[in-house]
C-alpha cells in the first residue's frame, strides 16, 4: 500500500495549509464563533473558487473525481487551523449521500449551487434513542398521492441553521432497527412543517434538533429507491469518520507541538520543564498517540478508497476507536503541561481539546466502534 501523496494532492495540501495559516488565528477564529453564522461566508466563497467543493463528485457531474484521500487532505489541515465552515457538513456528509444515492437529473439540479457555495447541505440522521446506530430509525416518510409525508425528529444536526436543504433518513418499511426499509430524502430546509432549535456546541460549532411535523414532499425528494438508502447512508458515514478522524489528526500535531514549545520555554527549578525526565516521557507517549493515528489515517482511507469493503469498514472502526482514545489523551496532558494556562479561553490549546472531545461523540465514540470492531 503506497502511502505518499500524488503530486496534485500535494498541491492540494499546500494550498489548503496556506489558507488556514493566513486566515485562521484564535483571535480571528473566536470572533467569527461569535458572528451571526458561526463561520466566514467570505471564506465559504474563497474555498469554492478554488475548487473544493467540486473535490469528491464525479466529472460528468461537475466534480474533480476525486476521493477520501482527497478530503483527508483537506480535512487534516482544516483540523491544524480549527476551521469553522462547514465543509465537512455539506461536501463530505451531504455531498456524499448525494453521489451515491441521487440521479443524474437529481444531480444536475442540486451540485451546481452546492459546488458554487450558493447551497448547503446537511445530514440528519441520528435520533435521540438510537445512539450511534445508523439503522435505529423512527422517523416515517408515509406513501401519499405522488409523494410522501414526514415525520419524525432528528437531533444534533451539524450545520442546519444555514444549510438550505436537509438530507433525511426516514423509515418507508420494515423494524425499528432494520437496516432494510430506510429511505432517504432531500428537503428544503425550510419547508412547512420543518422547525429547526439551534444551539452552540462546545467546540464552537453549531447544531440543531430539527422537528419534521407532517412535511409534504414530491417523489422527486426520494434519493434512490424507497427503502434501500441505509448502504448510501452507510457509505457517507463513513466518509464523515474518515475527515473526522483526518480532522483529529490535525487537532493532535497542533497539541503536540505547542506542548514541546512550551515545555522548552517555561522554566522550573531553574530548567525548563522539558529537561525533566517524566516530562520528555509524556511527551514521547503524545507523540506516539499522534503517529499511531496518522498511520491508521492513512490506512484507513487508502482501504475506503479501493471500494466499499469488510476490510475497510474494519479499519474504519480500527480508526475511530484510537482517534477517540488517543484525542483524549493527548489533549489532556496538553492541558496538564501547561498548568493553569491550559484552562484558559485565550489559549488554543483549550479549544483544540475540546473539538477533540466533540469528534470523539460523532459517529460513535471509542468504546462503540471497539465494540464494531471486536464484532
Amino acid at each position: 500500500m503506497n502511502f505518499d501523496l500524488s503530486d496534485e494532492q500535494q498541491l492540494l495540501q499546500d494550498v489548503v495549509t496556506r489558507f488556514v495559516e493566513d486566515n485562521y488565528d484564535l483571535d480571528r477564529r473566536t470572533k467569527l464563533v461569535s458572528g451571526k453564522t458561526g463561520f466566514s461566508e467570505d471564506y465559504w466563497s474563497s474555498m469554492a473558487e478554488l475548487g473544493w467543493f467540486a473535490m469528491p463528485f464525479d466529472e460528468p457531474d461537475g466534480g474533480f473525481g476525486g476521493n477520501q484521500i482527497d478530503a483527508m487532505v483537506i480535512m487534516e489541515q482544516f483540523g491544524r487551523g480549527l476551521v469553522l465552515e462547514p465543509f465537512y457538513a455539506s461536501i463530505v456528509l451531504g455531498g456524499g449521500v448525494i453521489k451515491r444515492a441521487a440521479s443524474r437529473a437529481q444531480k444536475a439540479a442540486l451540485l451546481p449551487g452546492v459546488i458554487d457555495g450558493r447551497s448547503q447541505l446537511t445530514l440528519a440522521w441520528a435520533e435521540e434513542q438510537a445512539r450511534f446506530d445508523l439503522h435505529d430509525v423512527t422517523t416515517t416518510a408515509r406513501a401519499e398521492g405522488d409523494g410522501f409525508v414526514l415525520n419524525g425528529q432528528k437531533s444534533i444536526v451539524t450545520n442546519a441553521e444555514t444549510a438550505t436543504h436537509i438530507i433525511v433518513s426516514a423509515r418507508t418499511g420494515g423494524g425499528q432497527i432494520d437496516e432494510d426499509g430506510i429511505s432517504l430524502f432531500i428537503i428544503d430546509a425550510d419547508a412547512e412543517g420543518v422547525t429547526r432549535s439551534n444551539f452552540p456546541t462546545v467546540d464552537g460549532l453549531r447544531a440543531s434538533e430539527i422537528s419534521f411535523t407532517g412535511v409534504r414532499v414530491t417523489g422527486d425528494a426520494l434519493l434512490g429507491e424507497a427503502g434501500n438508502g441505509f448502504s448510501a447512508l452507510r457509505g457517507a458515514a463513513n466518509d464523515g469518520v474518515l475527515a473526522l478522524c483526518a480532522e483529529a489528526v490535525g487537532a493532535m500535531e497542533i497539541l503536540y507541538k505547542d506542548t514541546v514549545a512550551y515545555t522548552q520555554e517555561r522554566e522550573q527549578f531553574d530548567h525548563p520543564l522539558a529537561d525533566f525526565q517524566v516530562v520528555q516521557h509524556r511527551l514521547v507517549e503524545m507523540f506516539m498517540e499522534y503517529e499511531q493515528c496518522k498511520s491508521m489515517l492513512f490506512r484507513a482511507t487508502m482501504e475506503a478508497a479501493q471500494g466499499d469493503t469488510p476490510a475497510a469498514q474494519r479499519a474504519v472502526h480500527g480508526l475511530k476507536h484510537l482517534v477517540g482514545k488517543a484525542g483524549t489523551f493527548i489533549g489532556e496532558n496538553a492541558v496538564q503541561l501547561h498548568g493553569g494556562m491550559g484552562m484558559t479561553e485565550e489559549l488554543r490549546v483549550g479549544h483544540y481539546f475540546k473539538r477533540l472531545i466533540v469528534i470523539d461523540g460523532q459517529f460513535g465514540d471509542a468504546d462503540y466502534h471497539l465494540a464494531c470492531f471486536a464484532a
